[in-house]
């Protein structure tokens, strides 16, 4: 799309992965596969008999041992990394080992921008390329090493299995026989990779390496790490946002069987006990007097208040191109103003963190996306030099964004300060839900106007607070947090006159990553008014679409086939419908069918989902679509569901019994068609969530008449304003 004016910004996580971010902080990670539970150090990467790059290392025994730069949070990418360096390195990959990367800036830096996180659906994105490209440079200085031995040409020889084959005269020799005359070759500059036709790996369905282990029940969480001598604790802090300990009365607590200790810092009190119940018991005998300081006056009412007249200002551009005034004068203009709320991360496994704390040294056990920012903010909690930290990363029982936070770390190194023996911290299932770091609540507003129906402008404003401008300063750049409009400034329509803006507006509520970030809220605002568009327009909505995504054909395909695979023509029982969105959100491109029905109470019962989605090529098929049938749960859940809502300066919600989840018996049938493609990895992990919530609400509106216009999914004025 061509335009007059941009702002001179990265204008979204898309373009960042292209153009990158320098320097910033580097995160690495220690995960525990196939019973392995020790930390690399970087030391062991760059040792052994052939240790070629940092990602792969091979014995004399022939052992393969693959280092992982990513974490795994339920998303399979250890084995999708496994399956991309096994492929390059024509390795026997039903025997390769699998460990964690070390902390190293320089080794395990996400080329994407250059941070060593685990998050943006960009694993696999980001290091398609570097590992392919690690595992062809050490399987070509392993067949040189060959071609020496025989005295012949590398030419000659080829790979497969963890083994160098001379065809002409049928010698073989394996990688550790190997092994050590390979240490001795040079690196080749520019080693020609697979062409994909050649793959044997690559694009198989092939079984997740995390997947035996969480079945038998071996699979170490951080919460199930267990120290000798360890102690329990669980903490309290202020049910204000910002709120301080006044007085504690500890007397009944300490009288609690297995009761320690009761810890007292300035922002939050700890129990310590010999096992969990103990701890939990003593926190309830507590008596505690709060500060509950400025924010305790705070409601969901004014917050909403304050985004609602933010929104009514102007922002910074983003991007802007043709004359949008002039075209939204001269056009049938519509207006619309969606809102998303507050949402918790929920996460199955609660927040925890094992602190094992010397007078000079460190030790932390968690499961993190963030390690290097785990380790420097236990640094700074023990007041220690950052080398006597260290680190050991576990399997995380859902991340979300949740885990790119460090904050639970320094209250549990805090908190073993005060204490003689090593500490397992857990945060209660409503301490987490009533601490969490929230997915911002936004503001989005559209004008757009129609021209023999098709969109002639576009103007767009996004508002709601930055989660970059303060956890990643560097990529919030003159006003622009590019997450938050990631997926407004590159939507794929083609729009003639298009407009943009941002508007920072901060709550008195912590806001952080939440599982799509900007593209959950921008999807959902774009494609629900495009659905109200369509109807403006006398049109289907997929045939409304189609016709302005002709510089979009990855995504035009998509649309066609979730169109037949969805049976969009078909007739369906009154009060049903079928609502579709589509998107290109980190690097692929999907279109999705929700077909729901809405009773004359405004009870949405899901009937249906199907999704196709060009992903480029598919490293694993199966891991795929497992992606997107988790996150199209995951996302449905919060368009039903979800939303945190403050009253007296506190959250409202408190477990799963009022922070609910779609159950078992509500999730509808889920089909995935994953188009075969020639291009790069696009990101999955998100992809789902983002498309899943306007579908359903396009669906509503199919069904109802009823154009929703905020989540979560209102059924009184379902039933009301249907009826009318």
């Amino acid at each position: 799309m061509s335009f007059t004016h941009q702002s001179p910004l990265v204008s979204s996580r898309r373009k960042l992965l292209g153009a990158g971010i320098a320097g910033g902080l580097l995160f690495a990670f220690h995960l525990p596969v196939r019973g392995q539970d020790k930390p690399l150090k970087v030391s062991d990467v760059s040792t052994g008999p052939f240790a070629p790059n940092a990602f792969i290392r091979i014995d004399v025994t022939g052992k393969t041992t693959l280092v992982m730069p990513q974490v795994e949070m339920g998303q399979g990418i250890y084995t999708a990394i496994a399956m991309i360096l096994a492929e390059e390195l024509d390795a026997d990959y039903t025997t390769v080992a699998l460990e964690a990367a070390p902390p190293s800036d320089k080794l395990y830096g996400n080329p994407a921008f250059g941070i060593q996180a685990t998050g943006n659906s960009n694993s696999v994105r980001a290091f398609w390329m570097p590992l392919r490209k690690a595992g062809a440079s050490a399987r070509a200085m392993l067949i040189q090493a060959a071609a020496v031995q025989w005295k012949v040409e590398p030419s000659a020889c080829s790979a497969a299995s963890g083994e160098v084959i001379h065809a002409a005269s049928g010698r073989r020799l394996s990688y550790g026989a190997l092994a050590e005359a390979a240490g001795r070759q040079t690196p080749p500059a520019d080693v020609p990779l697979k062409d994909p036709k050649d793959f044997t790996l690559i694009g198989k369905p092939l079984k997740r390496f995390d997947t035996p282990a969480k079945t038998d029940g071996k699979a170490i969480y951080g919460i199930d790490v267990m120290l000798p001598g360890m102690k329990f604790a669980t903490v309290a802090s202020c049910s204000v946002f910002g709120g301080k300990v006044g007085k504690v009365d500890d007397t009944a607590a300490k009288k609690v069987p297995g009761v320690r200790q009761v810890v007292v810092l300035d922002d939050l009190v700890a129990v310590v006990g010999d096992h969990m119940w103990a701890a939990r018991k003593g926190l309830e005998a507590l008596n505690i007097t709060w500060d509950e300081g400025a924010n305790a006056g705070v409601n969901s009412a004014a917050i909403w208040d304050a985004l609602r007249k933010a929104s009514a200002g102007d922002g910074v551009v983003a991007k802007s191109t043709g004359d949008v005034a002039k075209a939204l004068a001269g056009g049938d203009t519509i207006e619309a103003a969606y809102e998303l709320p507050f949402l918790a991360h929920a996460m199955m496994e609660p927040l925890n963190c094992t602190v094992r704390l010397t007078p000079d040294a460190c030790e932390i056990w968690i499961g993190t996306q963030v390690m290097t920012r785990v380790q420097s903010e236990a640094a700074k909690a023990a007041g220690l030099p950052l080398e006597k930290v260290t680190v050991n990363n576990h399997l995380l029982g859902g991340g979300f964004g949740r885990r790119l936070e460090a904050d639970m770390v320094a209250a549990a190194v805090r908190i073993a300060r005060q204490v003689d023996t090593p500490l397992k911290v857990v945060w209660t299932r409503e301490e987490d839900t009533q601490h969490d770091v929230y997915r911002p609540a936004y503001r989005d507003t559209i004008s757009a106007s129609l021209l023999n129906g098709r969109i002639a402008a576009w103007k767009y404003k996004v508002t709601g607070s930055s989660v970059l401008a303060r956890w990643f300063p560097p990529a919030f750049q003159k006003g622009i947090d590019i997450d938050a409009v990631d997926c407004a400034v590159d939507m794929p329509y083609d729009i003639p006159n298009f407009h943009v803006e941002y508007v920072r507006a901060e709550p008195p509520v912590p806001t952080g990553f939440w599982r799509g970030v900007g593209p959950n809220n921008n999807v959902f605002a774009i494609e629900c008014f495009m659905d109200e568009l369509a109807r403006k327009a006398g049109k289907d909505p997929i045939a409304f679409r189609r016709d302005m995504l002709g510089k979009q054909p990855r995504l035009q395909a998509a649309l066609d086939l979730v169109a037949r695979k969805s049976n969009w023509s078909d007739t369906l029982p009154a009060r049903a419908g079928r609502g579709v969105s589509v998107q290109p959100a980190f690097g692929s491109f999907i279109a999705t069918v929700v077909e729901a029905e809405v009773d004359e109470r405004g009870e949405v019962r899901l009937r249906r989902v199907t999704s196709a989605v060009d992903t480029g090529i598919a490293v694993n098929p199966d891991t795929i679509v497992a992606q997107l049938q988790g996150g199209l749960i995951f996302g449905l859940t919060a368009a039903l569901y979800g939303e945190i809502t403050i009253a007296n300066g506190r959250v409202e919600q408190s477990n799963f019994n009022d922070y609910r989840m779609l159950r078992i018996d509500e999730v509808p049938p889920i089909e995935v068609h994953v188009i075969k493609s020639g291009e790069a990895p696009g990101g999955i992990g998100e992809t789902g969530v983002t498309a899943g919530p306007p579908a359903l609400r396009n669906a509503i509106y199919a069904a109802t008449g009823v154009a929703l216009r905020r989540l979560p999914i209102d059924k009184e004025a379902i039933a009301v304003r249907s009826k009318t």
